[in-house]
Parts: C-alpha cells; sequence; structure tokens
C-alpha cells in the first residue's frame, strides 16, 4: 500500500493544481515552490560514555511574507532536507487556510532520539536551537514539537534561547509545559480542531451524527481524541489500528476502555472479543466517517476506489496521494485535507504565541471557542472555494491559501 513519494514534489505538484485555478503569477508560483531559506548546521554534543558526537540539523523557512515562520521541529534518523523542505511549505498553506499571520517553518534533527538518554536529549536541544538561533525569534520564526519531541524539549530550547538573549522569551517556541507559558487546550486542538470540521461536513452532507459510523486509523494523542470526542457526540467507533493492526466491532467500541487496553497492553489488538482485522480493512470498511491518523500515503490509487466513507478526515498529515484523491473526489467521498483538518493544532500555537506577547493567559474554554470560529470559517471559505472551481476540497484548501499568501507577496512588492 505503502507508495514511496518525495513529498517536497508533492507538495509542488499541490502548488501547480492550486495556480491553475487561480491563473496565479508565474512569478509568484516560482517563490511558492521553494523556500526563502534552509539553514543546515552541525553541532558537537557531549554524550554519556564522554565521547562528542557531531549532530546535523535542519530549518526550513518557506515564507514570511505574511508573518514570522511557524513550524515543528522533529527527532528522527530520517530526516531529510526534501522531507523538511516540503514540511515548511505545507505549514504556510495550513496557517493561510486558517488565516493565521504566519508563514511556514520546519525542522529536524538527525538522531535516534529512543537510543539517548534524557541528558543527551537536553544537550541534543539546546545544541541545535543554538546553532540556529541566529534566525529564530519570537518574530522571526516559532518553532514547536513535532516527531519525538515534546513539551520538555521545547522548554529546554526557550531556555537556552533565552539566556543567549539575556531574558525571558517565551514567545520564540510554542508547545511549551503550562508553567512556561503553555497554552491550556493545545493537547487537544490537533484533534478538536478535526472534529470542527467533521461536523460540518456532515451538515453539508447532511449526514446526522448521532449513530455515525466511524473508524479511526492510528490511535496516539490525536487518533484517541479524535475518537473519544465523536463518542461524545453520538458516533459509534467501530473499528480502531495502531501500528500493530486493527479491531472491529459493529455493536460500537468505547474509546476510553480501548486506550487503556492499549497503554496497558501496549496495543489495541486482543480486546475482549473484537474481530482482528488489519489497518488495510480498517480503511474499506463501510463507514460514514473514517478518520486516518497514522502514517503519511495509506490511502494511494491502489485501494483508494475501495474506500467507502462518505468523508475522509485527515488528522495525520499527507495520508492521501495525490492520484487517491482524484479517484475519492470522483467517487463523491468529501476528504477533509490534512492543511485544513488539523489545522487545530498550530492555530493553538499561535494562541499561546499570543498570550505570551501579551503575557495574559485565556481559559481553556475561550481557547476552544476562539478555535470553533476559526475552524468553522475556514471550512466554509474552503467549501465555497471548492463549489467556486469545481475541484476537491483539497485543492479548494490551497487554492484558499496560496490565494492569501500570493495577496500578501504581490502587495509587498517582492513579485
Amino acid at each position: 500500500m505503502h507508495e514511496s513519494l518525495n513529498p517536497f514534489e508533492i507538495v509542488q505538484q499541490q502548488i501547480c493544481e492550486a495556480g491553475k485555478c487561480l491563473v496565479l503569477d508565474p512569478a509568484i508560483e516560482a517563490i511558492l515552490k521553494e523556500p526563502k531559506r534552509v539553514l543546515i548546521v552541525s553541532f558537537p554534543v557531549k554524550m554519556d560514555d564522554g565521547t562528542t558526537k557531531v549532530f546535523k540539523g535542519l530549518r526550513s523557512q518557506h515564507n514570511d511574507a505574511i508573518g514570522p515562520c511557524k513550524g515543528g521541529i522533529r527527532f528522527h534518523p530520517d530526516v531529510t532536507i526534501d522531507e523538511v523542505k516540503a514540511l515548511s511549505m505545507w505549514m504556510t498553506f495550513k496557517c493561510g487556510v486558517v488565516g493565521l499571520p504566519y508563514g511556514g517553518g520546519k525542522g529536524g534533527v538527525i538522531c535516534n532520539p529512543k537510543e539517548m538518554s534524557q541528558g543527551e536529549l537536553e544537550r541534543v536541544s539546546r545544541g541545535f536551537i543554538e546553532a540556529i538561533s541566529a534566525i529564530i525569534g519570537p518574530d522571526k520564526d516559532i518553532p514547536a514539537p513535532d516527531v519525538y519531541t515534546n513539551a520538555q524539549t521545547m522548554a529546554w530550547m526557550m531556555d537556552t534561547f533565552s539566556r543567549l538573549k539575556g531574558s525571558n522569551q517565551f514567545g520564540v517556541i510554542t508547545g511549551k509545559p503550562l508553567i512556561l507559558g503553555g497554552s491550556l487546550g493545545r493537547n487537544e486542538a490537533t484533534a478538536q480542531g478535526c472534529i470542527y470540521t467533521i461536523i460540518k461536513a456532515a451538515e453539508k452532507l447532511n449526514l446526522t451524527l448521532a449513530g455515525a459510523t466511524v473508524a479511526v486509523q492510528g490511535y496516539g494523542n490525536a487518533g484517541f481524541i479524535s475518537a473519544r470526542l465523536l463518542h461524545e457526540l453520538g458516533c459509534k467507533i467501530v473499528a480502531v489500528s495502531d501500528s500493530c493492526g486493527a479491531v472491529f466491532n459493529e455493536d460500537g467500541i468505547d474509546p476510553h476502555l480501548l486506550y487503556d487496553h492499549k497503554r496497558t497492553t501496549g496495543s489495541c489488538i486482543n480486546y475482549l472479543n473484537y474481530k482482528r482485522i488489519t489497518n488495510e480493512e480498517l480503511l474499506e470498511l463501510p463507514v460514514d466517517i473514517l478518520v486516518p491518523a497514522a502514517l503519511e500515503n495509506q490511502i494511494t490509487s491502489a485501494n483508494a476506489a475501495r474506500i467507502k466513507a462518505k468523508i475522509v478526515a485527515e488528522a495525520a498529515n499527507g495520508p492521501t496521494t495525490p492520484d487517491a484523491d482524484k479517484i475519492l473526489y470522483a467517487n463523491g467521498t468529501m476528504v477533509l485535507p490534512d492543511i485544513l483538518a488539523n489545522a487545530g493544532g498550530v492555530t493553538v500555537s499561535y494562541f499561546e504565541w499570543v498570550q505570551n506577547l501579551m503575557n495574559y493567559y485565556w481559559s481553556e474554554q475561550e481557547v476552544l471557542d476562539k478555535l470553533q470560529v476559526i475552524m468553522f470559517n475556514a471550512f466554509e471559505k474552503v467549501y465555497e472555494s471548492s463549489k467556486q472551481f469545481q475541484v476537491d476540497m483539497r485543492t479548494a484548501a490551497y487554492i484558499v491559501s496560496i490565494s492569501r499568501v500570493a495577496q500578501a507577496i504581490k502587495v509587498r512588492g517582492i513579485a
């Protein structure tokens, strides 16, 4: 099922598709198809055994026409320059589709955090942020957590940058612990934003959520919280998977009990007497809503024709390939694209940054209320664009976002 696709080439293709609809100025299209800046750094770290190891890190800044760059930092042995460039570009369009005053950024350190102690992780975190400190800042580029980084990683990075500047710089990083200026509601933000788009999509399709059937691929933070929130809305969760496999129960699954089982055993499988199915089978179930919340390139040209869900809500990044998009659109499936459906995370990161700059903090309910307004408005703009241009929701999302960034580039006289 997995197709080996270059993410940088995919995002460039997506820009071209939206550009055709917009009759985009070739100069602006050329600007958008390449990051403005990519910094490659090497920095030494003292390891626990006394040796010194030199790590390589990357930070891509795609576009800052509307505002500072924004995007996560991942620690992973397979980080590549094309991956980081593509992710920074997707962040520009994710911020653009929900109307945030940001451009896209992304960073990564080539390392295997599973083989490192807490002390080594801290020294890598501090070493990397010091190496890229010249190009980041609350008004330049605001990193956040990503794959194998977390709130503690962000605390170390914020502290290092603050020491370099000689004063607290809470606004340089988001996804921090609450005690260091983190925002309430951040942990649930990605899933909650996804649910808001599902609510609007169901309205358009005249789908009643009470009793609607749901399959969730991936049962990490986004997958579990999505399942929990949909369950609370009256949906019936009939299938859930993780990296070990999937379980199915046509009478419904309690997402809390299954999550407790996963935490106890390390997997969703072998839960009660539920039927064991494969991840591939889960994707093709006759459900109303499918939530891919796992890896990229899961719905491809090989299986897209067998997808039966009315709504595919991409809680994960890049679960659907470009060829699969065309098939799903032709078959009448509404795909809520990642740059819209999972933009709740970066939106609440934006709220965190705003709160840091004001030094005034909101309640969780205020955060969720503000998130709902932004996600509902973004969905309506994308939906209207899809009808106006007669295109799928992903292309419509790029049209909304690119037109916004293009306007800023033009007005500023950059092109």
